[in-house]
C-alpha cells in the first residue's frame, strides 16, 4: 500500500470529506464510522486512517480529493523529468516548509507564463499568493502525494552535496558503494506472498542520495552486528549511535539538513505515516541482504529538536542456538536441562532488556519442538516465525492481550506454552492456572536477579501456595562482552586486587602473587574497542522443597538468597568471575554488568 495523504482535507468543501466520499459511494458507511471511531480514540487524520485501514488506496482517495478541489491528481514518478531551471524558480526553504515542488513552466505569451506547482495539500493558497508575488508568474497547482514531493525534493534541491556527504561516509566508514543497495520487502507483495518474494524499493530510477544514505546506515549496522540503530536530532547537529555488544557507539553521521529526509525515508520503508509528526509511531522492516534476510523493528518518537528513529535489528540466526552454547556453567546447564522437560510447571527468564532472554527461550522451545509436541506462544511482537511452534502476536486494539492468548491456549490442546512477558496480575493468574493443570509454562520478568521473581510474583499479587505448587526455575541473566579474539593479550594483575573486588583467593590461579588475566588491545576487527561478541551470564534459581517452604512464609528475598546460594546457585557476579578468570571478558566489564553485586 502506498503511504498516506498529508491531512485529511475538508476546509472550505461543502459537506466533510468522509460523508462526500461515501455519497460518491468510493467508501462504505460503515467503513466512514469505523474509521471515524477510531480516530476518536486514538487521534490522527482521517485521509491516514482510511489507508492504514485498508478502506481505500492513495490513488482512490488523492484522485477524489483533487476532483472536489477541481485539480489534477499527478504520479510524479510517471512525470518525468523536471528541468533544473523550473525547480529553481522557487527557493528550497519554501518548498520543504510547505511540501511543494514546482514541476513545469509554461509560456503562453511574452507577458504571460504559468508555473505548475506539485502540493501535497492543495488548500494551502496563501503560500500560491506568496509564490506569484516572487516569481511574477501565475500559479497552477496540481496534487501529488507526500511521499513524491520529499523524493523529487531531495533528487532536485542540494543532490551534489547530499552525493557528497555519502562519499564522506562511505570514504569514512570503510564501506562500499554495493552498502547502499539494499532488497526490501514491499508491504503489498508481502502481504501477496506471505513473504516469500523481495522486491527493491528503489525502483523508477529513485535510487537517490538519500535512500543511499538510509541503506548505508543499516547495512553497516548489520555489517558491525549492531542490536539497535539510533538516529537522533539535537539542535545544531544530527547523530548516529549504533548498539554493539550491548554499548552505544557514535558513528559518522549526515549533516542536521537531511534530517526530515531521513526519518521520512525510514517511515516509508516501515510503511507508516510519513505526515504524523506528533504521535509515536511503530513499524518493521524486512530486508534482504546477501541472501540473508534480517526484519528491523522501527519506532519513532517526537522529540524537541525532531523525531527520534531507533531500529532494532532482529537476526534469525540468533535464535538458533544450542542451549550449551549459551555460555552456562555445567551445573546450571544440568537444572535446566531438567526443568525445561519438565511435564508442567513455571520456568521464568528475567533480565533487563536486550540481556539475551527471547534468545534463552527460543534456544529452549528448539530443544523441544517435535513433532510429538504442541507449542504454542503469544509475543508483542513475534520477531520471527519458527516452523512447528504456533505464533499468537498481541494485539490490544482487538482485545487480543497476553491474556487473552494465554485462555485460548488452554482450549487449543497445547503441551507447551510460551508468554513474551508477564506484565499483569490476570496473564500471570492464567499462566499458573495452566501450569497447574498440565501445562509447561515459559516466560520473562523484568527483576534484577532470580530470587526477585519471587518476590515480584508476590507483589502482583498471586498467592504463595500458587507460586509454590507451580514455579519450577527462575534464570536471571546478563550479556558480557567477550575479549577480541584477533588482539587478544595476556597481562598480569595483583591478587590482592582482585581479592579486594570479592574474588576468593582459592579461585586464583596464583604465580609468585601474581595472576593472568586477558584484555583486547584494539584493532579493526573490534574496531578498536578490544571486545567483539558477548557471553552469557546465567543466575539459576532451583525452586526446591526448602525454597518452597519459604515461598509459603512469604520470607524475604534475602532470606531466599541465601538458601538458593547454600544449594548450589551461582550469583551474576560468580559466573562473572569465572568468565573473567577463563580469559572470556575484562575487569571492567565484569563490574559494569555485575555492580550491583
Amino acid at each position: 500500500m502506498s503511504n498516506p495523504e498529508p491531512h485529511s482535507i475538508s476546509l472550505s468543501l461543502p459537506k466533510r470529506l468522509g460523508d462526500m466520499m461515501v455519497d460518491s459511494g468510493v467508501l462504505q458507511k460503515t467503513q466512514l464510522e469505523q474509521a471515524l471511531d477510531y480516530q476518536r480514540k486514538n487521534g490522527g487524520k482521517l485521509g491516514s486512517i482510511l489507508l492504514h485501514q485498508g478502506y481505500l488506496d492513495e490513488d482512490t482517495l488523492l484522485g477524489f480529493l483533487a476532483e472536489q478541489c477541481g485539480i489534477q491528481y499527478v504520479k510524479l514518478a510517471a512525470f518525468g523529468e523536471i528541468d533544473r531551471e523550473v525547480v529553481e524558480r522557487v527557493p528550497e526553504s519554501i518548498c520543504r516548509q510547505h511540501n511543494l515542488i514546482p514541476i513545469a513552466l509554461e509560456t503562453k505569451s511574452k507577458t504571460e507564463s504559468t508555473l505548475t506547482i506539485a502540493v501535497s495539500d492543495p488548500l494551502n493558497v496563501l503560500v500560491f499568493d506568496d509564490i506569484k508575488m516572487m516569481t511574477g508568474l501565475e500559479i497552477v497547482s496540481v496534487l501529488a502525494s507526500e511521499s513524491d514531493i520529499i523524493g523529487c525534493l531531495e533528487k532536485y534541491y542540494d543532490s551534489e552535496s547530499a552525493e557528497d556527504v555519502l562519499k564522506d561516509i562511505l570514504e569514512h566508514s570503510g564501506a562500499s558503494e554495493s552498502d547502499t543497495n539494499l532488497d526490501v520487502v514491499d508491504k503489498e507483495t508481502e502481504d501477496a506472498a506471505a513473504g516469500d518474494d523481495i522486491i527493491n524499493l528503489e525502483r523508477d530510477g529513485s535510487d537517490t542520495p538519500v535512500i543511499q544514505l538510509v541503506n548505508l546506515i543499516i547495512s553497516s549496522a548489520i555489517k558491525a552486528k549492531a542490536s539497535d540503530i539510533h538516529i537522533e536530532s539535537f539542535p545544531k547537529e544530527l547523530q548516529v549511535r549504533f548498539r554493539i555488544d550491548g554499548v552505544l557507539s557514535l558513528q559518522k553521521a549526515p549533516p542536521k539538513r537531511f534530517q526530515n529526509a531521513l526519518v521520512s525515508r525510514i517511515k516509508i520503508m516501515a510503511n507508516l505515516d510519513i505526515a504524523e509528526k506528533r504521535q509515536p509511531q511503530d513499524g518493521r522492516i524486512k530486508l534482504k541482504i546477501k541472501k540473508k534476510e534480517y526484519a528491523l523493528r522501527v519506532s519513532c518518537l517526537p522529540c524537541v529538536n525532531g523525531e527520534k528513529v531507533v531500529m532494532r535489528v532482529l537476526d534469525s540466526s540468533n535464535l538458533d542456538v544450542n542451549l550449551q552454547n549459551l555460555g552456562f556453567e555445567p551445573e546450571s546447564l544440568a537444572i535446566v536441562n531438567k526443568y525445561i522437560r519438565a511435564p508442567y510447571g513455571i520456568n521464568l527468564i528475567t533480565g533487563p532488556t536486550g540481556s539475551g532472554k527471547s534468545t534463552t527461550l527460543y534456544s529452549a522451545l528448539g530443544v523441544l519442538n517435535e513433532p510429538g509436541v504442541n507449542i504454542s506462544t503469544v509475543e508483542d511482537p513475534v520477531e520471527f516465525p519458527v516452523t512447528g511452534i504456533n505464533q499468537v502476536q498481541v494485539n490490544a486494539e482487538v482485545g487480543l492481550t497476553f491474556a487473552a492468548g494465554l485462555r485460548s491456549f488452554l482450549r487449543q490442546d497445547p503441551d507447551i506454552i510460551m508468554v513474551g512477558e508477564i506484565r499483569d496480575l490476570e496473564t500471570i493468574k492464567i499462566a499458573i492456572e495452566a501450569a497447574l493443570t498440565g501445562h509447561l509454562v515459559f516466560s520473562t520478568l523484568h527483576t534484577n536477579d532470580a530470587p526477585g521473581a519471587i518476590t515480584r510474583m508476590g507483589m502482583m499479587g498471586i498467592e504463595p501456595f500458587l507460586m509454590s505448587n507451580a514455579l519450577l526455575m527462575v534464570v536471571a541473566q546478563r550479556l558480557v562482552r567477550s575479549v577480541c579474539k584477533d588482539c587478544r593479550e595476556s597481562y598480569e594483575v595483583d591478587e590482592d586486587w582482585l581479592i579486594k573486588l570479592g574474588i576468593k583467593k582459592h579461585q586464583l590461579n596464583i604465580e609468585n602473587g601474581r595472576v593472568v588475566l586477558a584484555r583486547g588491545k584494539g584493532c579493526d576487527t573490534c574496531a578498536g574497542t578490544g571486545y567483539k561478541g558477548r557471553a552469557g551470564l546465567y543466575e539459576v534459581l532451583e525452586v526446591t522443597d526448602p525454597i518452597r517452604a519459604q515461598i509459603m512464609e512469604v520470607a524475604p528475598i534475602d532470606k531466599i538468597r541465601e538458601q538458593a546460594r547454600k544449594q548450589g546457585m551461582l550469583t551474576l557476579r560468580q559466573c562473572a568471575i569465572r568468565k573473567l578468570l577463563g580469559g572470556v571478558t575484562t575487569v571492567e566489564e565484569m563490574i559494569r554488568v555485575t555492580a550491583s553485586e
